[in-house]
């Protein structure tokens, strides 16, 4: 059974950090691509970044590369995400997924996690 579970959310000022991670069952972290979307209200889901299965290759959008850090922790099975000098914009609900093709759409993700709610006030 694929099990995807978020956690590290919360509230955080504008300027700080936050670090997000994502516990994968062990089948489904040694075997997908693992990525981080976001939603905000009334939005479309937004890529993030994509760590490939080996972890070797990661990817990021426009709108957080320099910011956000996508990482694996083999020995935890879970996906991180770094987030620094976070900004209000950044507000949503943070989401990973795990899936076969490592791209930006999230129709092309299986599994998704509940997500967490990350707010960074101003």
């Amino acid at each position: 059974q694929v099990q995807l579970v978020e956690s590290g959310g919360g509230l955080v000022q504008a300027g700080g950090s936050l670090r997000l991670s994502c516990a994968a069952d062990e089948r489904t972290f040694n075997n997908y691509a693992m990525a981080w979307f976001r939603q905000r209200p009334g939005k479309e889901r937004e890529f993030l970044a994509v760590s490939r299965w080996s972890g070797r290759t990661t990817d990021y959008a426009d709108s957080v590369k320099g910011r956000f850090s996508i990482s694996r922790d083999n020995a935890l099975k879970t996906l991180n995400l770094q987030m620094n000098r976070l900004k209000p914009e950044d507000t949503a609900v943070y989401i990973c997924a795990a899936g076969a093709p490592a791209d930006t759409y999230a129709r092309h993700y299986d599994y998704w996690g509940q997500g967490t709610q990350v707010t960074v006030s101003s």
